[in-house]
């Protein structure tokens, strides 16, 4: 069960790595840009670290450091597009990450041991790209109830701009349009 305990830890310190990092703050092409060669030189250097292990600990080690490199890409994405369906690929991306670091540990293990240790490592990356889902699944749902709000509130816009006439009433049907970005 210790390795398990360490596999829980590899996700929770995956999971706080995406947290530090993913703001949806949209970033400009040069700063992606230099962001995304920082990710490739820590990558670098982490897979550096890990070819001084031997056997199945610098394969553990090497999952780690290609997952929270790929956790990374995807939090950058993220930043730079600031979209909802990224952030759901953030988790998505953790998820699968947190996978592949199990699969090298449960390689410890053997016989019905290692096959329950795979089994819940693939439960559990499952049920985490099912949350992933469902969280993308609703920003979706947020952003299109927003995109109807702001529709409906446009045609009101309109609608009051009927008491105008002549300039005034494109005036307002202009700032109506200006206003909802219309």
């Amino acid at each position: 069960m210790r390795t398990l305990d360490i596999w829980r830890g590899s996700i929770v310190a995956i999971g706080v790595l995406a947290a530090a990092g993913a703001s949806a703050q949209a970033m400009n092409g040069p700063d992606y840009q230099a962001a995304k060669e920082r990710i490739g030189a820590d990558y670098k250097s982490a897979k550096e670290n890990c070819d001084r292990l031997a056997g199945n600990a610098k394969d553990i080690c090497d999952a780690e450091a290609k997952g929270k490199q790929h956790v990374k890409e995807a939090e950058l994405d993220y930043r730079h597009t600031g979209r909802p369906e990224d952030a759901a690929k953030v988790d998505q991306v953790r998820a699968d990450a947190a996978y592949d670091v199990a699969k090298e540990m449960c390689d410890d293990r053997a016989g019905n041991e290692k096959d329950v240790c795979l089994k819940e490592a693939k439960a559990t990356q499952v049920r985490a790209k099912g949350d992933a889902k469902v969280s993308e699944t609703n920003a979706t749902s947020r952003r299109d109830a927003a995109g109807e709000r702001r529709d409906a509130d446009y045609e009101l816009a309109v609608k009051r701009c009927d008491a105008y006439s002549g300039n005034s009433k494109s005036e307002c049907v202009n700032a109506a349009k200006s206003r909802y970005g219309k």
